[in-house]
Order: C-alpha cells, then structure tokens, then sequence
C-alpha cells in the first residue's frame, strides 16, 4: 500500500521538471522572436535559410543556417570564383573536355548545349558554368585551370579553407554526393566574397549571354540565367533581384543563392532544401519562399 503514494509523488516531482523545462524554453524562444521581427518557421517552406545585408554582415534572419545539407549545383558558385582567380585571360580558348562531357551526359547532369572538342572560350566555360548550370562547362574549367577535375576540387577546398567555410567538395558540378556538403549561412559567406570579383559579379548579375561562335554553333548558344528567367517586375515591388545561381537535386531539394537591392542596400538569401517530389515539375517553392524573405526585408526598411 505504501507504494502508490510514493509513485504518485515521483509523478508530480517530474510534471513539476517538465512545467519549468517549457517555460525555459519559451523565454529563449521569444528571445529569438525579437531578435527577428518576422519568426515563423512555418511561413517557409525551405528549411534552410540565411539573409544578411552585405555592407555590414548583418544576419537580417536564419532558419537552421549551420545545418549541414547538400549544396547541389550551388556548387558552381566556388567553381567559378576559383577559376575567376586563376584564369588571366578569359577570351583564351578553352575546348570542351571530352572525357568529363561523357561523364555529364552519362550523369544525366544539367547541360550548358557545348559539344565535346568544341573551341570555346573561358568566358563561355563560365556563363555556360553560372547561367545555364553547366556540368561540362564547369568540369571544363576543372581541367584546364587545375590539369585534372582532383587537383580543382582540392583547390575548391582550399578556398573553402581559406574562407573558413565548414564545407566540403568532391565535384565541380554540384552531382550529389554525401562527402559533398556545406551549409546556408557558409553559402552566403562564399558568395558575399565572390561578388566582391567584378568578373563574378558581371556573371552573377546577367540574364543572357550570347557565346561565341564555332563551328559546331555558328551563332554561338544562347545562355540563360536559371534564376533570372523565372522572374518577373511585377513580383518585385521595392525590391530587385539582381543575379543568382538556382540548384536541384532530390538529396539537396530545391535551392536559391540571391542578390537584391532593397532600398539601395544589397542582400544575400540563400535558401535551401525546399522539398522536391518530381525533378521534370517542381513546384518552385524556394522562389516563393525568397519572395516573400526580400518584402520582408522590403516591408521592415
């Protein structure tokens, strides 16, 4: 009999611990709230995001920033700056790999349309890389500033070393890879730093590019930036996104690598991991979500 009084103490004991974890917990989270005017984790869909104003570093609003996650053709970000820093003279030309072309179509990878062989330049290599998303286009600038896509990749590495990034490459590309990871807030750090190269900045910021012509493309190809071109003025009020970089993989989800001007102050979004159900009809929520962040910012000014 004198067991049950004693059980019915120890259960009241531990409801009391459980009251006083919660209302802990709640006064570190309206911290939180204050510190970020527009907290709500469920008015976004991605579930990794990090915006910060560029002239002054700071961190405008975060949602698991220092998680890791598959960065997907994001990637191509720290590929075109390494090769930027490295490259003297971007109207040299620089044929398409042929081993690596292979490879990318093999892959299934997303394609700039440059053919194996073809006599094309390092500042096409690098639209092809940044606008269209290029796999052979990326893995070509590998091997011409590296000698192999290995030797790139550790100079990827480096630079992700230098820049005290908690971020690791195993390709040029972005394919998935579960040795290849970095996170949202170590992403907008990288670009923040790139953009800070005119050359980057330009490739970043342009909507279509025309590349030279060869002989197998007479005409040279038509490039289009995969972010710009799912934009329109009318979706941005005080706001404009000026350039950005898009990656997608069904590991990775859905990801957003921004630049706008909000009221004359640039910003970086990076949004990442917005689910993915079919690669060929995604329902393009990671636009979505980096809307509604810029009127936030927009809103707040």
């Amino acid at each position: 009999m004198g067991k049950a009084p004693t059980f019915v103490k120890i259960s009241v004991i531990i409801m009391i611990i459980f009251v006083a974890l919660f209302k802990v917990a709640d006064k570190g989270t309206s911290g939180v709230k204050e510190s970020f005017p527009f907290f709500r984790t469920d008015e976004y869909v991605s579930p990794y995001i990090y915006v910060m104003e560029r002239e002054t570093g700071r961190v405008v609003y975060e949602e698991n920033a220092e998680a890791k996650v598959y960065p997907a053709s994001l990637t191509k970000i720290m590929t075109t700056i390494v090769a930027l820093e490295q490259i003297e003279d971007l109207s040299a030309i620089a044929p398409v790999d042929v081993t690596t072309y292979h490879e990318m179509v093999a892959s299934n990878a997303s394609m700039a349309g440059f053919f194996g062989r073809e006599d094309v330049t390092y500042r096409d290599l690098l639209y092809g890389t940044m606008l269209t998303s290029g796999g052979e286009a990326a893995n070509s600038l590998a091997v011409h500033v590296g000698g192999n896509v290995e030797n790139f990749v550790q100079m990827m590495n480096d630079k992700a070393a230098e820049l005290g990034l908690n971020t690791h490459f195993t390709n040029p590309e972005g394919l998935h890879n579960e040795k290849q990871y970095t996170t949202a807030s170590d992403m907008a750090k990288l670009l923040d730093y790139a953009l800070n190269n005119s050359d980057f900045k330009t490739i970043f910021t342009t909507k279509m590019f025309q590349t030279t012509p060869t002989a197998e493309h007479p005409d040279g190809l038509l490039l289009q930036s995969t972010v710009l071109t799912f934009l329109h003025k009318k979706e941005q009020d005080r706001f404009d996104i000026l350039g950005g970089k898009s990656g997608t993989t069904y590991e990775a989800g859905q990801c957003w690598a921004t630049l706008a001007l909000v009221e004359d102050t640039e910003y970086i979004t990076i949004v990442m991991g917005a689910p993915l159900k079919d690669i060929s009809h995604p329902d393009r929520a990671q636009i979505a979500d980096t809307l509604k962040l810029y009127r936030k910012i927009e809103s707040s000014e």
